[in-house]
């Protein structure tokens, strides 16, 4: 080979484990996490109510954004923290206005998803 390169056949042997020494120590073995594991408290309400999604464009110069609408009981706090999960799950902006959650795109499908796995019950909705 010329002096500039670098050989790309793997080489000799490294001689010794890298890991070889952690064999002799006694780590916990890693266990798998049980459903029953987790507390009660940490799961959401199963059902939270209906909540509508569905695609706008109209007031908004042609942009398509995804709205969930028709909330029952929850404040503005939970709406926005809401809206921060799934703007992270869409990769886009989004706001809370009027009550409703407004995501940037037709995102109907992840905004669905998220709004599942807080325990509501997304129903499509519009044309």
């Amino acid at each position: 080979m010329s002096k500039g390169k670098i050989p790309t056949d793997g080489g000799k042997d490294l001689g010794q484990n890298p890991f070889g020494a952690l064999d002799g120590l006694s780590l916990p073995a890693g266990k798998p996490v049980e459903a029953s594991a987790v507390k009660a408290e940490e799961k959401p309400a199963k059902n939270r109510g209906r909540v509508e999604v569905l695609r706008m464009t109209a007031g908004r110069g042609g942009k398509t954004v995804t709205v969930a609408r028709a909330f029952v009981g929850i404040g503005l706090p939970e709406k926005e923290q809401l809206a921060k999960k799934m703007q992270k799950a869409c990769g886009s902006g989004g706001t809370v206005k009027d009550g409703q959650i407004e995501i940037q795109g037709d995102q109907r499908e992840t905004v669905m998803r998220v709004l599942t796995e807080a325990g509501f019950r997304p129903v499509l909705a519009g044309g």
